[in-house]
């Protein structure tokens, strides 16, 4: 399966014809039958919150028909539809696909027409009909994915030529060591050719392509409008440096949570970003040899390994996020000015950290390529627009359960109310809208 050639503009025009034609709705300023928000929250200064839903079960991913009707996907429950009346929130709401293994990877081909989804081990795709809003026709397109500490599953449509999708594996460990090997198909993206897929379904291990390798868990990634992609990878926890033979503790504000630039599908291939060998550096501090914010390191340098290794090897972060944030899922607004990604919050940090939702400001350049506003050892890069009231005092006992929102779904709304953003708390699946103030 070799297209690092191929280029298929006609997809684009399609979204962009689709996407026109969907009606603008107004934002509400609530909506009848929907709790206020379960926990409490600071919106930025310029920005207004609602709540749009509540009484969901682990709220992933949200994602948009060719009508703007709402896709969600519900770990443990399936995929759910969602329409819109006048008023801008939801007037009916109906279990799509109904599957307890479905647990967040959630995608549709640009013409709307065909549904992907993902379980831990498994993809699957289906025929959608728009007009009735159900779906036909499943299948394993790829199979055999590992399981392991990291279970989620990102899935992507490529926009040039949506014959091919992106599929993520992250690592089953803190350190995993054997996916260096990028024939585990762990801490990997790989790309598949869906329309050549076997009727039983492609070996994720065996079969499909490597996009990037090294990525710990890449649990969301999305096109810029030149189709290039971004990933934002948790990183590692627990961590002690080596140096001289003298172990520190610094896993407080190491390391950094990362923003990839993961390159044009179509091009890309074998790019390595370091894992499980290199890191990336937050707090600059805890190193006595001059790193900056977004190097790499490694956790014990000899010899024949050092952080300059790493920084020869590694294809580095374009920007980086402060450690165990947990960045979940990203997005873009319509002209591309800012990417938004949303923080699930920290467990191995005191202070915790995270539980918010953050804008890094983009820019185009030049060459016609798009690119955060700040350096790349900027920890600064960002800005929060929506969090918990007290981060510091939240709790993550397990994957889902707080007594904050644990942030996950990022997604810019197509009839122009704003950025939708998700919690996957165990103790209510919420979404809320978060618009800029004219």
């Amino acid at each position: 399966m070799r297209f690092l050639e191929t280029f298929v503009a006609a997809a684009a025009l399609l979204v962009a014809g689709a996407q026109s034609a969907i009606t603008k709705l107004p934002l509400p300023k609530s909506c009848t039958g929907v709790a206020a928000a379960r926990h409490s929250n600071t919106v930025a200064s310029g920005w207004s919150f609602v709540k749009i839903a509540g009484g969901l079960k682990q709220v992933r991913t949200v994602i948009w028909d060719t009508n703007g009707n709402m896709l969600v996907a519900q770990a443990t429950r399936g995929i759910s539809i969602h329409t819109f009346g006048a008023d801008g929130c939801i007037n009916s709401t109906s279990l799509l696909i109904s599957g307890a293994q479905l647990n967040h990877g959630l995608a549709l081909s640009p013409d709307g027409k065909t549904l992907y989804a993902s379980s831990e081990t498994t993809a699957y795709s289906w025929a959608y009909d728009v007009a009735t809003m159900k779906v036909s026709g499943q299948k394993t397109i790829v199979k055999g994915m590992s399981t392991g500490v990291h279970s989620t599953r990102a899935i992507a449509v490529v926009p040039k030529d949506p014959n091919f999708i992106l599929l993520q594996v992250g690592s089953n460990s803190n350190f995993d060591m054997a996916s260096a090997n990028k024939a585990t198909g762990r801490a990997i993206i790989k790309i598949f050719d869906v329309s050549k897929a076997p009727a039983a379904g492609y070996n994720y291990n065996t079969d499909g392509e490597v996009y990037g390798y090294g990525l710990r868990n890449e649990i969301g990634f999305v096109a810029d409008p030149n189709g290039v992609f971004w990933g934002v990878e948790n990183s590692g926890d627990d961590f002690t440096r080596t140096e001289n033979g003298n172990k520190k503790d610094i896993h407080t504000n190491n390391p950094a949570e990362k923003l990839n630039n993961l390159g044009d599908p179509l091009k890309t291939r074998d790019a390595w970003y370091g894992y499980p060998t290199c890191f990336t550096v937050w707090d600059p501090s805890s190193f006595s040899n001059g790193l900056k914010t977004g190097q790499h390191f490694v956790v014990a340098p000899n010899s024949s390994y050092t952080d300059a290794t790493c920084n020869g090897k590694a294809v580095p972060p374009r920007l980086s996020f402060q450690a165990h944030s947990a960045p979940i899922w990203n997005t873009f607004d319509t002209d591309a000015k800012n990417m938004y990604v949303t923080f699930h919050g920290s467990w191995d940090r005191q202070p915790p950290t995270g539980f918010k939702v953050v804008q890094v400001p983009f820019t185009r350049l030049a060459d016609g390529s798009y690119d955060p506003v700040a350096p790349a050892d900027s920890m600064k890069g960002y800005n929060d627009i929506f969090s918990a009231t007290n981060p510091g005092s939240c709790t993550a006992n397990g994957l889902t359960q707080s007594n904050c929102f644990r942030l996950t779904a990022s997604s810019w709304d197509p009839a122009g109310r704003g950025l939708f953003v998700g919690s996957d708390n165990s103790a209510e699946g919420e979404i809320f809208i978060l618009s800029p103030k004219a």
